[in-house]
């Protein structure tokens, strides 16, 4: 067993070891700059050690303490473990829960240095974008989320042990298939007090039985053109079409699906509303943790608490973590979300405090401002990333970054360059660097449109097609057959061209029988 040193006076720690006293004494000094300094407010921090299996865990369950059981994960398990055996993957030095209080889990095998840069990062950098971004504050519920995944592991290993785990699978299987529209994009009412959803359930449940009869006893039938008028818009309103949420529609309006069915349903769109939030503040949530933990290090330096050694560590890791490769270099796969995001909070905090002329026509609202740290806090409040980019990103620093516009239209035989560094050309780079962060622009726009009542019950949904971007026909067909199983009849989709209304592709799928029966 290694014994600690006592650290040199004024010094967190010294060398590589660690103990809970050490941790404590790292967070409170971080916590003196982060709040003190840098003017961040945060929620209670719970930091907790676990070994590289827990975190190989941890993914699988998509960074959740807890988490309902699926085959998926483990799948997901067997491949991270055997990678990390192999030495082809190396594992995340942390990972940080949106709740309150803000898990932290940090590796056991993380040196003192590397628990104080995790602790700026996850705890101070990290925990602050969750408390203040405007996203989080919307779609989530930080005090709710750890009672919620509690309650609905326990829900779902409860319908295991009554319906069989056969049965429940299917319905997993099927709902993460239509995981990716399964949230809703812009918000309807207040986010739900999931820490009471368990209490909740009975009631919401004889209430969606009212309106689900009152639906399906009221099939339109033939009828004066303004009574069917006004019948076709009360039976819209209550299926509430068109309807972006499939999940949800099928949770309220799928006819054959039992109460548990639709429970968990319930369960796989709230997680995945949960984690919709992060999906669009990629690079800004790590690029304000990233800039808080180098910064919170390097006064940490400056101050005498870290040795001129242990900076050098952290600078290592810190490299790293910012190193974003070359366009032919075999490690390159895009643009890296912790670079860009470090170099405009970088490039952002120059402005507030050392702006150029060319920074002043760009940016007049900010350009010497003088307190960079409250721009910051601001542009973290307000934005997610393609706002963030379409506001924030400068002239220098696509210079400094070398970036361009490429065109790669597949209806010409070679690729163009639509936009080079002059006035015209930043403006195009900053937009179109800024719409690949657009969900809006990523995702498919696929949305239940009609329901055929009178006839065959067959679903109908719109894909909404941008840039003539079709849907890959293999996995839409299996996807298709996940939603037909659910809904218990036919589904048809149409492939609708946005600009012109022309339907371009068509799929269509039956359900199988017994999959929800």
């Amino acid at each position: 067993m290694n014994v600690l040193r006592r650290p040199a006076p004024g010094l967190l720690f010294e060398g590589a070891d660690w103990d809970f006293d050490t941790l404590r004494r790292i967070h409170d000094a971080c916590g003196e700059i982060a709040t003190g300094e840098l003017g961040l407010s945060t929620y209670p921090t719970r930091i907790e050690v676990i070994s590289a299996e827990q975190m190989l865990d941890a993914y699988a369950a998509n960074g959740m303490p807890v988490l309902y059981r699926h085959w998926s994960f483990g799948k997901r398990f067997a491949r991270h473990e055997s990678l990390y055996r192999k030495g082809y993957q190396g594992l995340a030095y942390e990972i940080v829960i949106n709740s309150s209080p803000c898990l932290c889990y940090v590796m056991e095998e993380n040196t003192a240095t590397m628990q104080a840069l995790v602790i700026a990062h996850a705890a101070y950098g990290h925990n602050h974008f969750f408390r203040n971004n405007h996203l989080f504050l919307e779609w989530t519920d930080a005090h709710g989320i750890l009672d919620y995944l509690e309650f609905a592991r326990s829900y779902v290993m409860q319908c295991e042990d009554r319906y069989g785990e056969a049965a429940v699978e299917r319905v997993l299987d099927a709902a993460h298939a239509l995981s990716q529209q399964a949230v809703f994009r812009v918000p309807r009412r207040r986010m739900p007090d999931l820490a009471s959803e368990e209490r909740r359930e009975r009631e919401r449940r004889q209430h969606e039985e009212r309106i689900y009869d009152d639906l399906w006893r009221t099939i339109p039938g033939p009828k004066n053109a303004p009574a069917a008028k006004a019948e076709e818009a009360r039976r819209r309103a209550l299926l509430q079409l068109p309807q972006e949420n499939i999940l949800y529609f099928l949770e309220k309006s799928a006819p054959k699906l039992r109460s548990w069915q639709r429970e968990i349903l319930r369960i796989v769109r709230h997680t995945e509303q949960y984690f919709y939030p992060q999906r669009q503040t990629k690079v800004m949530n790590e690029g304000c943790a990233t800039w808080v933990h180098h910064r919170i290090m390097t006064r940490l330096h400056d101050q005498g608490r870290l040795s001129d050694g242990q900076y050098l560590e952290f600078l290592h890791s810190h490299t790293n973590v910012v190193f974003q490769p070359e366009y032919d270099d075999r490690r390159y796969s895009g643009i890296n979300p912790y670079a860009l995001g470090f170099a405009m909070m970088e490039d952002i905090a120059r402005i507030a405090t050392a702006p150029d002329a060319e920074d002043r026509e760009w940016f007049p609202d900010i350009a010497g401002a003088g307190d960079a740290e409250a721009v910051l806090r601001e542009a973290w409040a307000n934005h997610r990333d393609d706002s963030f980019i379409a506001q924030y990103l400068s002239p220098r620093l696509m210079r400094k970054l070398r970036l361009f516009h490429l065109v790669d239209d597949e209806q010409e035989e070679e690729l163009q360059v639509g936009a080079i560094h002059d006035e015209r050309g930043y403006r195009r780079v900053r937009r179109a660097l800024a719409r690949q962060y657009d969900v809006g622009h990523i995702d498919p726009d696929i949305q239940v449109e009609d329901v055929d009542l009178m006839g065959d019950r067959r679903l109908v949904l719109h894909h909404r097609v941008l840039d003539r971007q079709l849907l890959e026909p293999d996995e839409a067909r299996a996807v298709l057959q996940h939603l037909a199983d659910l809904w218990g009849y036919g589904v048809l989709m149409r492939e609708v061209d946005a600009a012109s209304g022309a339907v371009l592709r068509e799929h269509h799928a039956s359900a199988r029988p017994g999959i929800v029966e």
